[in-house]
């Protein structure tokens, strides 16, 4: 199975090796990595991640997670972590997509979607204009009082990831307040093909938990499963 059909079970927000064995050890294969935030601080430096991202084994998906709105800005922080995936989490013209995937066609880009109240006709526009130069898009919360993008532990109306699902010819992640006790219902009300957790897996020190890491895993593929996507 290649990355582009893959079922996606993401956790963001790795904060050091130690954290990322764990995942590991728990069977989580695909990492997000936000840095070059708009919003939140970054959990780790450049450098640090680009140390991290080698000490990894082979398999593992690291996905860089920025709001950097050109494509010389994302490819450069690709190539300064050595990673092909990323996901794209602010607003980017097409033109900027076009040329990323012109320069770096073995690129796995991923296309934040945020929902938010009003948004809906919006983010249907941007799967139509963004769909041909992007391998999937994601679907998070926006929280109108911190102003954040993604990471706010908040949930989202589903029908509304769901109908962008079904317009959407690129599979599409759910992310957004998931966590154990909610992302098989998540999986079925919106039927991603993939899901991703941040917050919703940390204890009170910000570190993920083993036990909400191998909870929520277990949850999410058996849901994945029964959905068939």
């Amino acid at each position: 199975m290649n990355n582009r059909e893959e079922r996606i079970v993401q956790v963001a927000g790795v904060i050091d090796r130690r954290e990322a064995e764990m995942l590991l050890e728990e069977g989580v294969r695909w990492l997000g990595l936000p840095l070059r935030l708009d919003f939140h601080r970054p959990d780790l430096s450049e450098e640090e991640a680009a140390v991290l991202v080698r000490s990894l084994p082979p398999g593992v998906r690291v996905v860089a997670i920025t709001y950097d709105r050109t494509a010389a800005g994302a490819l450069e922080l690709c190539d300064r972590l050595g990673t092909r995936f990323v996901q794209l989490h602010g607003p980017v013209d097409p033109a900027e997509l076009e040329a990323l995937r012109r320069t770096a066609p073995d690129l796995f880009v991923i296309k934040s979607l945020v929902v938010a109240p009003g948004r809906e006709g919006a983010l249907a526009g941007e799967i139509a204009r963004a769909a041909p130069l992007v391998d999937a898009f994601l679907t998070d919360t926006f929280d109108p009082v911190s102003g954040a993008s993604g990471a706010t532990g908040k949930l989202h109306d589903w029908t509304v990831s769901r109908e962008l699902r079904e317009l959407s010819p690129r599979p599409l992640i759910l992310a957004g307040g998931l966590h154990p006790g909610n992302v098989a219902a998540a999986i079925a009300a919106v039927g991603p093909a993939g899901v991703d957790a941040h917050t919703g897996l940390e204890g009170p020190d910000g570190r993920k938990e083993r036990e909400k890491v191998r909870r929520f895993l277990a949850e999410a593929e058996r849901a994945l499963r029964e959905t068939g996507r």
